[in-house]
């Protein structure tokens, strides 16, 4: 079967980022500058900017150098957190992460994909819920419309393109689950 896909016909319309033109380019400044950058270290005024911006943040939440976050008011992350470096939150949609949860080195939250069926590229975008204890591995991706379950991990340079139940390592692209804890 042969697919033909016309990029000029791509139209992101139905999409709605949550706020104006303005609030998204103040934000790419602020993350350019304290959260993708190597320089900004304190993770107290990084909370700080991510609640000024409406994000959810919860008290000791680590969140290392060098990450980048698409918006963050769609973004809710529970107490005593870790984001580690090279994280990518790209949420388009909402993404909640809760308590005591583990995002590791260079791992992606990737809330938009794109329809390859459609000759215009349709834009689809899925909510991500991390439950407490979750842990998403190294370089692992986790894919649109994707729960991992209390105290799930989701190890290294894996692709979780499902949800992940409780208490379940899962491992490979797609990720499967490997045993239960």
């Amino acid at each position: 079967m042969s697919r033909k896909v016309d990029l000029s016909k791509y139209n992101k319309a139905d999409y709605h980022p949550g706020r104006n033109a303005f609030v998204r380019a103040l934000w790419y400044v602020t993350n350019m500058l304290f959260f993708k950058s190597s320089w900004c270290t304190s993770y107290g005024l990084k909370r700080g900017l991510l609640r000024m911006y409406s994000a959810h943040i919860g008290p000791n939440v680590v969140i290392k150098p060098c990450v980048s976050i698409k918006y963050p008011w769609h973004l809710s992350i529970g107490e005593n957190s870790w984001i580690g470096e090279q994280v990518w939150i790209d949420n388009l949609a909402d993404v909640t992460v809760g308590k005591n949860c583990c995002i590791s080195q260079g791992a992606m939250l990737l809330c938009g994909n794109h329809d390859y069926t459609k000759e215009n590229f349709d834009l689809i975008t899925g909510k991500i819920e991390l439950k407490d204890g979750a842990w998403v591995g190294a370089k692992a991706v986790v894919c649109p419309g994707v729960t991992m379950g209390e105290g799930s991990v989701l190890t290294a340079g894996s692709v979780a393109t499902r949800d992940i139940e409780r208490d379940a390592v899962c491992q490979g692209n797609p990720a499967v689950v490997k045993k239960q804890m």
